[in-house]
């Protein structure tokens, strides 16, 4: 952390240290820093600059200036920050501070401050800035006759803050209570036409009674009544566990209580709760959680509406000890990938019961991960059909010391755990698949076999005149490329710049590259259409002329996910050139048509639920680094070039991928920069705009609903930024 040495940060409220690459970590919705000066600077104009990386990729910070009177509003410096971005703005002290404060953020988020300093400033060198940067936002209106005060006032108006999202609690007052309806949930729940029988199935062992009292008392409210509670204590060595367990057994038939003789660990005692089932499905839960009053409700109601139905889970956020709500999980539906690379199902989970008794319970030797392995072994069993997401917080996992809910370096046995399970599953399919752990706790990277011959990949660029881009882009290649099996093909769209033909000729006489002629209009999907039958390749690799490699094995990466047959498009982590997120994957919906998920978050930053980090599942991946096989490409019929001449075409071409059955995915392991949009330019003339527009219309036309519900997002999440804020 480079801060200012005038300045030492010191933790005032709402702050903790963090982990997994920030430093600090808020916990509520005032985090705030009191600046400790050497010396606080006296009176008059300075330059401010501030550079702060977090998990939320906007932030309205403050810094309070206190000079006698308090901390007030009053004499706030508006400071809204773009993650990883630096912001510099002027400032005028009035008088001496007494005292400083700096508040990040007004949401909980994990945060590094990268920079936080003042330069003094001439007040006729401020004047100058602050002319120079309304000009620039005002071009009509003239700034430089204004009064001091005036021109300070107007200034401050370009530092508005950002666009305020919800926290967690205002989110919860606004939707929860039109989910969670009594009214409307007991009249659905008279119209249900199957009541399963649902065994909840718990292990306990010294179990905090506190919390083990409000684990009970959260199934026995439940609205929905056909539930049974197996509970299997595992020797516990606290007396008042035993008491408390017989105590609601005898209040309640319908909870069942086993106490084993002997201490086996979690997956033993789970077995033994087990025994105790009665109910046409299981759900599993801890012995310090708590289910949401109407969890089995939604249960029964998604089990009426998709009776193939045989394994279920639902959002969850986590408790502390107080009782407060926070961090709440808005997950994916269905994301075998992501499934793959850590437990994002957990919890609620509900299976089955005959499911569960064919694959054999728990395994002991899993502890840790048993969950993970019992899921992984069941999703072998069934269809991708037969799994039903619940979009709702239907779980509150307890966060206390010595749970992964805390912190998934509580326990470190839970990743050993994993990786054996995830190794043991793909055993069972006699696929040759690598199984390696991954760059956070409890993930995992899987590498899929490389055919063998090694495919051949064509990699298709279309570039007209950018000699400085192209170069870069094919000689980064060229030189930092591990797979050998390739050839380039530039798509030469009307180039007239001298020094790019020059280029042409010289890479045409390498053995991989060639260079084909599209003398037409710039028409994105026409010149790939064009260019595709002349490739040699089974692999089809597109690729911007803007693009650079950062990881030489990229294309290793994304021929082995590739070459998977139910695998369509594979995409690939793009950075800007300040190593903030470009790409990582398309979210439908986003902006109206579709947006990058985490675009502008920071390379160190592990995203939304570590999913930065995780190999998944989109519905669609940018063409500005894409790999389909040519049988895929020429199954849709190629790009669509008659209404998405320029937007949206990749977009398009995975939606038509996808409903063809493959899945479209994204690997964090292929890395390269994408200089954007630099051979195109902005959408900044009418002309541009109004064909822009056009193809917003077609794509909604076309598409319809589907871009609005998104599998592999959340409907709780916004759909008006990419940073996984919530729904407002």
């Amino acid at each position: 952390m480079s801060v200012n040495p005038k300045f030492r940060l010191l933790p005032k409220s709402d702050l903790r240290e963090a982990s997994g690459g920030f430093d600090w970590q808020s916990t509520g919705e005032d985090p705030a820093f009191k600046l400790k000066p050497m010396a606080y600077q006296p009176k008059g104009w300075y330059m401010l600059e501030v550079q702060v990386e977090s998990s939320a990729t906007r932030l309205n910070s403050k810094l309070y200036v206190d000079y006698g009177e308090g901390i007030n509003e009053a004499n706030a410096i508006l400071l809204p920050l773009t993650n990883g971005k630096p912001l510099k703005r002027v400032c005028y002290f009035s008088q001496r501070p007494l005292a400083i404060r700096f508040d990040p953020s007004e949401q909980p988020c994990s945060f590094s401050v990268k920079q936080l300093k003042m330069t003094r400033l001439t007040s006729a060198y401020a004047r100058k800035l602050m002319i120079k940067k309304l000009t620039t936002r005002h071009t009509t209106d003239s700034h430089s006759g204004l009064a001091v005060t005036e021109l300070l006032e107007r200034y401050n108006h370009c530092f508005s803050p950002c666009k305020a999202t919800l926290t967690y609690p205002q989110w919860q007052q606004r939707h929860e209570p039109a989910v969670f309806d009594k009214r409307k949930i007991t009249n659905e729940l008279e119209q249900l036409n199957r009541k399963p029988l649902i065994s909840i199935v718990m292990a306990t062992y010294n179990t905090e009674p506190l919390f083990l009292k409000a684990c009970i008392d959260s199934v026995l409210e439940q609205s929905y009544c056909h539930w049974e509670l197996c509970i299997a204590d595992d020797c516990s060595t606290d007396e008042q566990v035993r008491t408390l367990l017989n105590e609601y057994s005898e209040k309640d038939t319908r909870i069942k209580v086993t106490f084993r003789s002997v201490n086996g660990h979690i997956s033993k005692a789970s077995n033994t709760a087990l025994e105790l089932a009665t109910g046409d499905y299981v759900g599993l839960l801890d012995h310090d959680d708590c289910l949401a009053e109407h969890a089995l409700f939604y249960i029964a109601k998604t089990i009426n509406e998709r009776p193939q139905v045989r394994l279920l889970y639902s959002d969850e956020d986590k408790i502390d000890e107080k009782g407060v709500r926070y961090e709440p999980h808005f997950k994916t539906d269905w994301n075998r990938d992501l499934f793959y690379s850590h437990n994002y199902i957990t919890h609620f989970s509900v299976f089955d019961a005959t499911l569960i008794k064919e694959v054999g319970g728990f395994r002991s030797g899993l502890e840790g991960s048993q969950d993970y392995d019992l899921l992984l072994r069941c999703v072998a069993k069934i269809g991708n059909g037969q799994i039903a997401h619940i979009p709702h917080i239907l779980y509150h996992w307890r966060a206390i010391k010595g749970s992964t809910a805390l912190s998934s370096g509580e326990k470190n046995y839970t990743t050993e755990a994993g990786y054996k399970a995830l190794q043991d599953f793909f055993k069972a399919t006699y696929i040759p698949v690598e199984v390696r752990k991954g760059q956070l706790a409890n993930t995992y990277r899987t590498i899929w076999p490389m055919p063998k011959p090694l495919p051949f990949v064509s990699l298709l660029i279309p570039t007209r005149d950018g000699y400085e881009i192209l170069k870069q882009c094919i000689e980064s290649i060229r030189t930092k490329t591990t797979y050998p099996n390739y050839e380039i093909v530039v798509l030469n769209n009307q180039t007239t710049c001298d020094k790019t033909l020059d280029y042409f000729e010289r890479i045409s006489s390498y053995n991989n590259i060639r260079v084909l002629n599209y003398d037409f209009p710039f028409n994105y999907s026409a010149i790939n259409n064009f260019g595709v039958p002349q490739t040699k390749g089974s692999i089809i690799g597109l690729i911007n002329n803007d693009i650079e490699v950062i990881s030489p094995d990229w294309l290793d990466e994304m021929v082995r996910q590739v070459s998977r047959p139910d695998i369509g498009c594979v995409g690939a982590k793009l950075y800007y050139p300040d190593n903030r997120i470009q790409h990582a994957g398309v979210t439908l919906g986003i902006g109206g048509v579709a947006g990058h998920t985490h675009k502008y978050f920071s390379d160190v930053n592990p995203g939304y639920f570590s999913r930065l980090k995780l190999v998944q599942n989109f519905s669609a991946v940018t063409a500005a680094a894409m790999l389909v096989r040519k049988s895929v490409f020429e199954e849709v019929e190629g790009f669509e070039e008659k209404h998405l001449k320029v937007a949206f075409n990749d977009v398009d071409f995975c939606l038509k991928v996808r409903d063809k059955g493959y899945r479209n995915l994204w690997t964090p392991y292929a890395c390269l920069y994408h200089h954007e949009s630099l051979s195109r330019g902005a959408e900044d003339n009418p002309e541009k705009q109004a064909r822009f527009q056009k193809e917003i219309e077609y794509m909604k036309q076309k598409w319809g609903d589907k871009l609005t519900t998104d599998p592999y997002y959340s409907p709780n999440l916004t759909l008006n930024h990419e940073d996984f804020s919530y729904n407002v």
